[in-house]
């Protein structure tokens, strides 16, 4: 039997603490499939295995998994990073142009991008302060300030001159080392639950119109760039139904069959197989009713390349207002 070549990761260390596929897929947003390709194609990650042939991966693995998603929701292809050692991840992504696409809501899980122009003034110090109490974990502390800046700002300009650009300095602390896992999970509980707050304070009634459903794939794992669009498309008077995320194509159709939904918003980003959102999106057209729109976004590149029937791509928050605007005289 010829010799392991040393220059490729070898398997994880299960005398270490050991995470599931599930739990890395959890974790990571990378699905297991994705993970299962990479190990035959590109020999990494390999796992360790449990007593009963279970995957088991290692902390280091995990976390170099994570610093793989960023560098592909940032435009990376899997070929150019998998496998690398984690100090290159990391100076890969610290490099000038490192990031060849700039994340659009949460480091490219947004639904639609924020567009939004760079914080300067005290809108930079609103950010720093908020970074400052994730990194204290003042958990009180994050949730009042954010819920002050939502009064101070409204729903729209909290989202595109707070929210996004925090989003994209708790992204890069994450990829330079200082902030952990858990501090970045909580960041993202603490927004989400003041936008719902914010969202629920709208007061839209259920004879709002359009209805519009909001959800993921299941090969996609992150939600807040969605909760983000619903902000906007609330604040234009929709009637909103969030599924959250990863749900089964024909659970979408029937969701929005059973609620007599008018427009579908799903989120992509850039890490996402191309084959499996021109798939999915094909399936999803073809179960749901011609005058059922469906509007996408975010940061997957086949968006971009190539035209799909019967699917609407929305590059920013800004483009919502127009798009409604043409929906609703379409129906008068």
């Amino acid at each position: 039997m010829p010799s392991p070549d040393p220059s490729l990761p070898g398997p994880a260390d299960v005398s270490a603490p050991g995470f599931t596929i599930a739990a890395v897929e959890r974790d990571t947003g990378l699905s297991k499939d994705t993970l299962r390709v990479w190990e035959r194609r590109y020999r990494f990650p390999v796992p360790g295995r449990d007593a009963h042939g279970e995957r088991l991966y290692s902390r280091e693995q995990l976390e170099q998994l994570r610093l793989i998603k960023r560098l592909l929701d940032t435009g990376h292809r899997p070929g150019q990073v998998v496998g690398l050692p984690h100090a290159e991840l990391q100076a890969l992504g610290r490099q000038p142009g490192g990031n060849k696409k700039r994340p659009q809501g949460q480091r490219g899980e947004a639904a639609v991008a924020a567009g939004e122009p760079s914080a300067g003034g005290a809108a930079a110090l609103q950010i720093q302060a908020c970074f400052e109490l994730v990194k204290r974990h003042d958990a009180l502390g994050l949730r009042q300030t954010l819920a002050a800046a939502v009064q101070a700002l409204g729903p729209a300009s909290f989202v595109s001159t707070l929210v996004a650009p925090l989003n994209t300095l708790i992204g890069d602390a994450w990829m330079d080392g200082q902030l952990e896992i858990f501090e970045e999970h909580f960041y993202t509980e603490s927004v989400t639950a003041v936008l719902r707050q914010a969202i629920s304070s709208l007061g839209t009634g259920a004879a709002a119109s359009p209805r519009v459903l909001l959800t993921t794939f299941p090969q996609e794992s992150h939600g807040l760039g969605l909760l983000m669009a619903e902000t906007f498309l609330a604040l234009q008077g929709c009637h909103c139904l969030s599924l959250g995320v990863q749900t089964p194509v024909p659970e979408i159709a029937r969701a929005v069959l059973a609620h007599g939904v008018s427009i579908v918003v799903l989120s992509f980003s850039a890490s996402l197989n191309p084959k499996e959102v021109t798939q999915g999106l094909g399936d999803l057209r073809a179960l749901l009713p011609p005058a059922v729109e469906i509007w996408t976004g975010g940061a997957c590149p086949v968006l971009q390349r190539r035209s799909l029937p019967g699917v609407r791509v929305l590059d920013s928050f800004a483009a919502i207002e127009p798009e409604l605007q043409r929906w609703r005289q379409m129906q008068s």
